[in-house]
Formats: structure tokens, sequence, C-alpha cells
């Protein structure tokens, strides 16, 4: 298993980590089912001469290994534009997982205030370096662009 690391948000890190049950260090390895499993394979580069043999960052992943393709003891480099890409899509799943489980508690009724949603998220993935209020601000900045108003005409007295 070729492995590599990449430097990402620290919050994404940690619900990666969590959602794929890798709570420990040990490298992330992301099922084929998944759409960031092809965006890695997709990023996947030749290591040039001048760089650096050894990764930093804060998720190691490890290197998805197909029958044809790319082979992972050539193509084991993600470069920084890759990890911001790589970012991107974990920060579309982290909020597409987190604005689905807020609008179904407001479907239901609100049977758990938003607060307590956000905060039970949090714990089920492990997630400390973000608050519960963070999220419950981007959910209302989501659900505001969802209902943007259209801009109401002006009102003027006739007759002045």
């Amino acid at each position: 298993m070729i492995q590599t690391s990449i430097q990402i948000t620290p919050y994404l890190a940690e619900y990666i980590r969590g959602k794929l049950n890798c709570f420990g260090d040990e490298p992330l390895q992301i099922p084929d089912s998944l759409d960031l499993y092809h965006v890695v394979w997709t990023l996947m580069a030749k290591r040039q001469k001048n760089q650096s043999p050894i990764d930093t960052g804060n998720l190691t992943l490890a290197l998805p290994d197909r029958r044809i393709g790319k082979d992972p003891t050539v193509y084991n480099y993600l470069s920084a534009h890759a990890a911001k890409i790589i970012d991107a899509e974990i920060r579309r799943m982290f909020n597409h997982e987190l604005h689905s489980l807020m609008k179904d508690n407001e479907t239901f009724g609100h049977e758990q205030s938003n607060l307590d949603v956000a905060y039970r998220m949090l714990c089920e993935y492990g997630i400390t370096s973000i608050g519960a209020d963070a999220l419950l601000k981007n959910y209302y900045r989501y659900r505001e662009n969802l209902r943007k108003r259209a801009r109401r005409r002006e009102y003027r007295r006739k007759g002045r």
C-alpha cells in the first residue's frame, strides 16, 4: 500500500477520518464507491526529481490501486493544487451531509434544536477543531441563499 500525506482544513480531515472509521493515524483507505476515490485517482501524478520524497500533512491517504491504469509506485504525488481540489470535494461531502441533517430536522417539526443536530454531527465524527455554532452559521447562510427574496419595488406617494 503506497501512501501520501496532504494538508487540508483540520475539521475536514477529522470528518473524513470519522466518516470512514479511521480515527487513528493510519492511512485512510477510500472505498471506490465514493466520488473522492475517483478525484484522488485523477489527481495522482509522477513525483518530480526535485521534489522531496517525504510528504507532510494532516491527512494520510492510501493511494488507490487498480488493475489497469496508474501504478501507485510511480504516480504517488499529490500537489498543493490537488490538495485544494480534494479539500473542496471533502467540504462538499461535509456540507451535503450537514445540510441534509438540518433540513430533515426542519421537515419533521424541529424534534431537536438545530444546535443539537450540529453538536450531534460533531460528536458522531469526532470533530473537535470547529464548533457547533460555526456549523449552524454555515447552514443559515446556505438556507438564506436558497430563500433569496426578489428585490421589492420602491413605494412612492402619489401626488408629490
